[in-house]
C-alpha cells in the first residue's frame, strides 16, 4: 500500500510539474522596467503557461544578477561595462545585447523656474559644481538644487558620459534610486535640476531644452537630441526557447507599440 501510495505521490508531482510552466526572470533598469512590465503582461496573456516576474532595482543590479545567474534578462539603460563583461565571461556567461528601443535623457526643472533653455555646458558646469545659482545663466537669484540618481543607475552611466564627459557629479547632489523619485523631487523642490528618462515626462515638472532642441520621439530618434540612447535587454548567450519567443515579441510590431505606449521610442 505503502509503494502504490508513494508512485502515485511520484507521478502526482510530475504531472503538476508539467503544468508549472517556464519562468522567466527579468531584472534591472528603472528606466526599462515599463516597457519589461507591458510587454511581460500582454505576452503572458498570449502565453499563459509563461511567467514573466519583472524587478527594477537599476541597470548595475540587473546585470550583476544576470552574471549570477539569477535572472534570465537583465534590462539595462547602458551599454555594459568591460569590466561586467570580463566578469561574465569568467563565470560562464555570455552577454548578449539586444537594443529594444530608443531613449532621450530629459533636463528638468520645477515648474516655477523661468529657465526655458541651457547649453550642454552650462548642465555640465551645474552637475560639477561650476554654476551653484540660477541668477548666474539668467535666472532668479535662488540656489540650485542638483538632483542625481545613484551609481547602481544605467541613467546615471549614460548622464556621465553623454553630459559630463564622465566627470564626476558634484558632491552636494542628491541621490535618488529611480526614474519616479527623481520627477517627485523636482516636482516638490523649487530650484530643483533632474535628469530623467523620456517615458517619465510628464506636466508636473518644467522640460528644459538643450541647446535648442527639445527631448522628443521625433529627435531621439534622429538622434539629434543630444542625450539620445538605446535601451537594452541583455541576455546569456543567444536566446532560446521562451525567452527567445519573448525578445522577439518586445521587437514585434505589437511589441515596439507597447514601447510607445510606455512612453518611450520606437525603433521603427
Amino acid at each position: 500500500m505503502k509503494k502504490i501510495l508513494s508512485i502515485t505521490l511520484l507521478v502526482l508531482t510530475v504531472a503538476l510539474a508539467g503544468f508549472a510552466g517556464e519562468k522567466i526572470r527579468l531584472s534591472g533598469s528603472t528606466t526599462v522596467l515599463p516597457i519589461a512590465q507591458l510587454t511581460a503582461e500582454e505576452f503572458m496573456n498570449f502565453n499563459p503557461d509563461v511567467t514573466l516576474s519583472v524587478q527594477g532595482g537599476g541597470s548595475g543590479v540587473g546585470i550583476a544578477s544576470l552574471n549570477d545567474g539569477a535572472c534570465d534578462i537583465a534590462n539595462a539603460s547602458r551599454s555594459m561595462k568591460d569590466s561586467e563583461i570580463k566578469n561574465a565571461v569568467s563565470r560562464g556567461i555570455h552577454p548578449t545585447a539586444h537594443v529594444i528601443a530608443m531613449d532621450g535623457i530629459a533636463i528638468v526643472v520645477h515648474p516655477s523656474n523661468p529657465i526655458q533653455n541651457l547649453t550642454k555646458d552650462q548642465i555640465r558646469k551645474i552637475y560639477t559644481g561650476k554654476i551653484t545659482n540660477w541668477k548666474q545663466i539668467g535666472g532668479a537669484d535662488k540656489k540650485i538644487v542638483v538632483l542625481s540618481r545613484d551609481t547602481a543607475s544605467g541613467t546615471y552611466e549614460a548622464f556621465a558620459k553623454l553630459a559630463l564627459n564622465d566627470e564626476k557629479v558634484r558632491k552636494d547632489a542628491l541621490l535618488n534610486a529611480s526614474n519616479k523619485a527623481i520627477e517627485t523631487a523636482v516636482e516638490t523642490t523649487p530650484g530643483a535640476i533632474g535628469y530623467i528618462g523620456f517615458g517619465y515626462i510628464t506636466k508636473r515638472v518644467k522640460l528644459i531644452t538643450v541647446d535648442g532642441i527639445t527631448c522628443s520621439k521625433v529627435t531621439i530618434l534622429s538622434k539629434v537630441y543630444p542625450y539620445s540612447r538605446p535601451l537594452f535587454m541583455y541576455t546569456n548567450g543567444k536566446p532560446k526557447g521562451w525567452v527567445k519567443k519573448y525578445i522577439d515579441f518586445v521587437l514585434s510590431k505589437e511589441g515596439q507599440e507597447l514601447v510607445e505606449t510606455a512612453g518611450y521610442v520606437g525603433l521603427k
